[in-house]
Protein backbone atom coordinates (compact mmCIF):
# COMPACT_ATOMS: atom_id res chain seq x y z
CA UNK A 1 0.00 0.00 0.00
CA UNK A 2 1.37 3.41 -0.95
CA UNK A 3 1.76 6.19 1.60
CA UNK A 4 -1.12 8.07 -0.04
CA UNK A 5 -3.42 5.06 0.12
CA UNK A 6 -2.49 4.47 3.75
CA UNK A 7 -3.23 8.11 4.56
CA UNK A 8 -6.74 7.94 3.15
CA UNK A 9 -7.37 4.55 4.73
CA UNK A 10 -6.49 5.73 8.25
CA UNK A 11 -9.84 7.42 9.04
CA UNK A 12 -11.68 4.26 7.95
CA UNK A 13 -9.58 2.21 10.35
CA UNK A 14 -10.79 4.61 13.06
CA UNK A 15 -14.32 3.31 12.55
CA UNK A 16 -15.95 4.80 9.46
CA UNK A 17 -15.34 2.11 6.84
CA UNK A 18 -19.08 1.41 6.80
CA UNK A 19 -19.72 4.85 5.26
CA UNK A 20 -19.03 5.11 1.54
CA UNK A 21 -16.66 7.70 0.15
CA UNK A 22 -19.52 9.02 -1.99
CA UNK A 23 -21.63 9.70 1.11
CA UNK A 24 -18.73 11.41 2.87
CA UNK A 25 -18.11 13.53 -0.22
CA UNK A 26 -21.81 14.46 -0.39
CA UNK A 27 -21.70 15.75 3.19
CA UNK A 28 -18.48 17.69 2.59
CA UNK A 29 -19.98 19.26 -0.53
CA UNK A 30 -22.99 20.27 1.57
CA UNK A 31 -20.63 22.04 3.97
CA UNK A 32 -18.83 23.79 1.11
CA UNK A 33 -22.12 24.84 -0.51
CA UNK A 34 -23.13 26.90 2.53
CA UNK A 35 -23.04 30.61 1.53
CA UNK A 36 -21.03 31.46 4.65
CA UNK A 37 -18.26 28.99 3.88
CA UNK A 38 -16.23 31.08 1.43
CA UNK A 39 -16.02 33.91 3.97
CA UNK A 40 -14.69 31.59 6.67
CA UNK A 41 -11.74 30.04 4.83
CA UNK A 42 -8.75 31.79 3.27
CA UNK A 43 -5.88 29.35 3.77
CA UNK A 44 -3.79 28.43 6.80
CA UNK A 45 -0.38 29.91 7.67
CA UNK A 46 0.08 27.20 10.34
CA UNK A 47 1.05 29.90 12.81
CA UNK A 48 -0.86 28.22 15.66
CA UNK A 49 -2.47 31.42 16.99
CA UNK A 50 -5.94 29.89 16.80
CA UNK A 51 -4.79 26.90 18.87
CA UNK A 52 -3.08 29.11 21.44
CA UNK A 53 -6.27 31.16 21.85
CA UNK A 54 -8.63 28.17 21.90
CA UNK A 55 -9.90 27.18 25.39
CA UNK A 56 -11.08 23.78 24.14
CA UNK A 57 -7.56 22.97 22.95
CA UNK A 58 -6.42 23.18 26.57
CA UNK A 59 -8.72 20.40 27.71
CA UNK A 60 -9.38 18.22 24.66
CA UNK A 61 -7.41 16.70 21.82
CA UNK A 62 -8.81 19.47 19.66
CA UNK A 63 -7.24 21.92 17.23
CA UNK A 64 -9.06 24.62 15.24
CA UNK A 65 -6.03 24.67 12.97
CA UNK A 66 -6.73 21.05 11.94
CA UNK A 67 -10.25 22.09 10.99
CA UNK A 68 -9.01 24.90 8.75
CA UNK A 69 -6.27 22.77 7.21
CA UNK A 70 -8.62 19.88 6.39
CA UNK A 71 -11.10 22.30 4.83
CA UNK A 72 -8.39 24.04 2.81
CA UNK A 73 -7.16 20.68 1.48
CA UNK A 74 -10.75 19.50 0.87
CA UNK A 75 -9.74 16.28 2.61
CA UNK A 76 -13.02 14.36 2.44
CA UNK A 77 -12.01 11.53 4.75
CA UNK A 78 -10.58 13.81 7.44
CA UNK A 79 -13.46 16.29 7.30
CA UNK A 80 -15.95 13.46 7.75
CA UNK A 81 -13.95 12.13 10.70
CA UNK A 82 -13.99 15.62 12.23
CA UNK A 83 -17.76 15.82 11.76
CA UNK A 84 -18.09 12.62 13.75
CA UNK A 85 -15.61 13.63 16.45
CA UNK A 86 -13.73 16.93 16.70
CA UNK A 87 -16.43 19.51 15.97
CA UNK A 88 -18.32 18.68 19.17
CA UNK A 89 -15.32 19.66 21.31
CA UNK A 90 -15.51 23.28 20.10
CA UNK A 91 -16.96 25.71 22.65
CA UNK A 92 -18.05 28.15 19.90
CA UNK A 93 -16.34 31.07 21.66
CA UNK A 94 -14.72 32.18 18.38
CA UNK A 95 -11.39 33.02 19.98
CA UNK A 96 -9.97 31.55 16.77
CA UNK A 97 -11.01 34.75 14.97
CA UNK A 98 -7.61 36.09 16.01
CA UNK A 99 -6.26 34.32 12.92
CA UNK A 100 -4.04 36.79 10.99
CA UNK A 101 -5.11 35.16 7.72
CA UNK A 102 -8.78 35.82 8.45
CA UNK A 103 -9.85 32.21 8.82
CA UNK A 104 -12.85 31.41 11.00
CA UNK A 105 -12.51 27.77 12.16
CA UNK A 106 -15.39 28.26 14.59
CA UNK A 107 -17.60 29.36 11.71
CA UNK A 108 -16.61 26.33 9.66
CA UNK A 109 -17.45 24.15 12.65
CA UNK A 110 -20.85 25.83 12.94
CA UNK A 111 -21.63 24.80 9.35
CA UNK A 112 -20.27 21.29 9.91
CA UNK A 113 -22.45 20.90 12.99
CA UNK A 114 -25.53 22.05 11.10
CA UNK A 115 -24.84 19.55 8.31
CA UNK A 116 -24.30 16.81 10.90
CA UNK A 117 -27.64 17.61 12.55
CA UNK A 118 -29.51 18.02 9.27
CA UNK A 119 -28.31 14.59 8.15
CA UNK A 120 -28.85 12.88 11.49
CA UNK A 121 -25.23 11.79 11.93
CA UNK A 122 -24.57 9.58 14.97
CA UNK A 123 -22.23 12.22 16.41
CA UNK A 124 -25.03 14.81 16.37
CA UNK A 125 -27.45 12.48 18.10
CA UNK A 126 -24.88 11.67 20.79
CA UNK A 127 -23.87 15.30 21.32
CA UNK A 128 -27.46 16.49 21.66
CA UNK A 129 -28.81 13.57 23.69
CA UNK A 130 -28.43 15.38 27.02
CA UNK A 131 -30.39 18.38 25.78
CA UNK A 132 -33.58 16.68 24.64
CA UNK A 133 -35.13 17.26 28.06
CA UNK A 134 -34.28 20.96 27.82
CA UNK A 135 -35.99 21.16 24.43
CA UNK A 136 -39.03 19.42 25.84
CA UNK A 137 -39.05 21.75 28.85
CA UNK A 138 -38.91 24.85 26.64
CA UNK A 139 -41.67 23.66 24.34
CA UNK A 140 -44.00 22.44 27.07
CA UNK A 141 -43.51 25.14 29.73
CA UNK A 142 -41.73 28.07 28.08
CA UNK A 143 -38.68 27.87 30.36
CA UNK A 144 -35.50 25.80 30.33
CA UNK A 145 -34.09 23.70 33.16
CA UNK A 146 -35.76 22.88 36.45
CA UNK A 147 -33.51 21.78 39.35
CA UNK A 148 -34.58 18.13 39.15
CA UNK A 149 -33.29 17.95 35.56
CA UNK A 150 -29.68 18.53 36.66
CA UNK A 151 -28.38 14.98 36.40
CA UNK A 152 -24.72 14.15 35.88
CA UNK A 153 -25.40 11.58 33.17
CA UNK A 154 -27.40 14.10 31.15
CA UNK A 155 -24.88 16.94 31.43
CA UNK A 156 -21.42 15.38 31.78
CA UNK A 157 -19.72 18.54 30.50
CA UNK A 158 -21.13 20.62 33.35
CA UNK A 159 -18.60 19.25 35.82
CA UNK A 160 -18.86 17.51 39.21
CA UNK A 161 -21.12 20.22 40.62
CA UNK A 162 -24.03 18.77 38.63
CA UNK A 163 -23.81 15.46 40.50
CA UNK A 164 -23.50 17.36 43.79
CA UNK A 165 -26.64 19.39 43.10
CA UNK A 166 -28.58 16.29 42.10
CA UNK A 167 -27.46 14.28 45.14
CA UNK A 168 -28.19 17.07 47.63
CA UNK A 169 -31.22 18.65 45.98
CA UNK A 170 -33.55 18.06 48.93
CA UNK A 171 -30.99 19.68 51.23
CA UNK A 172 -30.63 22.71 48.96
CA UNK A 173 -34.40 23.13 48.86
CA UNK A 174 -34.62 23.15 52.64
CA UNK A 175 -31.68 25.53 52.98
CA UNK A 176 -32.96 27.92 50.30
CA UNK A 177 -36.70 28.11 50.90
CA UNK A 178 -37.52 30.05 47.75
CA UNK A 179 -40.88 29.02 46.37
CA UNK A 180 -39.50 28.29 42.92
CA UNK A 181 -36.90 25.88 44.33
CA UNK A 182 -39.61 23.65 45.80
CA UNK A 183 -41.13 22.74 42.48
CA UNK A 184 -40.16 21.06 39.27
CA UNK A 185 -42.31 23.47 37.30
CA UNK A 186 -41.40 26.95 36.12
CA UNK A 187 -40.49 29.96 38.19
CA UNK A 188 -42.95 32.07 36.18
CA UNK A 189 -46.10 31.51 34.18
CA UNK A 190 -45.93 31.49 30.39
CA UNK A 191 -49.13 32.16 28.45
CA UNK A 192 -50.55 29.31 26.39
CA UNK A 193 -50.61 31.61 23.36
CA UNK A 194 -46.85 32.12 23.71
CA UNK A 195 -46.21 28.37 23.84
CA UNK A 196 -48.34 27.82 20.75
CA UNK A 197 -46.52 30.60 18.91
CA UNK A 198 -43.15 29.11 19.86
CA UNK A 199 -44.26 25.69 18.62
CA UNK A 200 -45.48 27.13 15.30
CA UNK A 201 -42.19 28.98 14.80
CA UNK A 202 -40.27 25.74 15.29
CA UNK A 203 -42.71 23.91 13.03
CA UNK A 204 -42.61 26.33 10.09
CA UNK A 205 -38.86 27.01 10.25
CA UNK A 206 -38.05 23.30 10.07
CA UNK A 207 -36.63 23.11 13.59
CA UNK A 208 -39.01 20.28 14.49
CA UNK A 209 -37.77 18.30 11.51
CA UNK A 210 -34.24 18.62 12.89
CA UNK A 211 -35.46 17.35 16.25
CA UNK A 212 -37.10 14.40 14.51
CA UNK A 213 -33.79 13.45 12.88
CA UNK A 214 -31.95 13.64 16.19
CA UNK A 215 -34.59 12.20 18.55
CA UNK A 216 -37.75 10.79 16.99
CA UNK A 217 -39.19 9.95 20.42
CA UNK A 218 -38.94 13.55 21.60
CA UNK A 219 -40.47 14.74 18.34
CA UNK A 220 -43.47 12.45 18.83
CA UNK A 221 -43.96 13.67 22.42
CA UNK A 222 -43.83 17.32 21.37
CA UNK A 223 -46.40 16.72 18.66
CA UNK A 224 -48.70 15.00 21.10
CA UNK A 225 -48.33 17.70 23.76
CA UNK A 226 -48.98 20.54 21.32
CA UNK A 227 -51.92 19.02 19.43
CA UNK A 228 -54.37 19.81 22.24
CA UNK A 229 -53.04 23.36 22.55
CA UNK A 230 -53.37 23.96 18.82
CA UNK A 231 -56.92 22.58 18.86
CA UNK A 232 -57.87 24.85 21.76
CA UNK A 233 -56.53 27.85 19.81
CA UNK A 234 -58.43 26.79 16.70
CA UNK A 235 -55.23 26.37 14.69
CA UNK A 236 -54.85 23.72 12.00
CA UNK A 237 -51.44 22.69 10.68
Amino acid sequence: MTDTAAYYKAPDVAGYADVSYAEKERLVNEVKADPRYSGYLYGCYECGICVAACPSARFYDFSPRRIAQAAAREDVELIYQQMQEDIWDCSQCFSCLRCPRGNNPGGIITIMREVAVNNGLPSAKEALAGYTRIIYKIMSTGTQVSPDMLQADAFPDWGPETADVSHNLDLWRRALPSETLHTTSTGWDVAEKTLVELYLIWLHTGSLDLIKDVDSGLHAILQEVMEDRLEEEGIEV
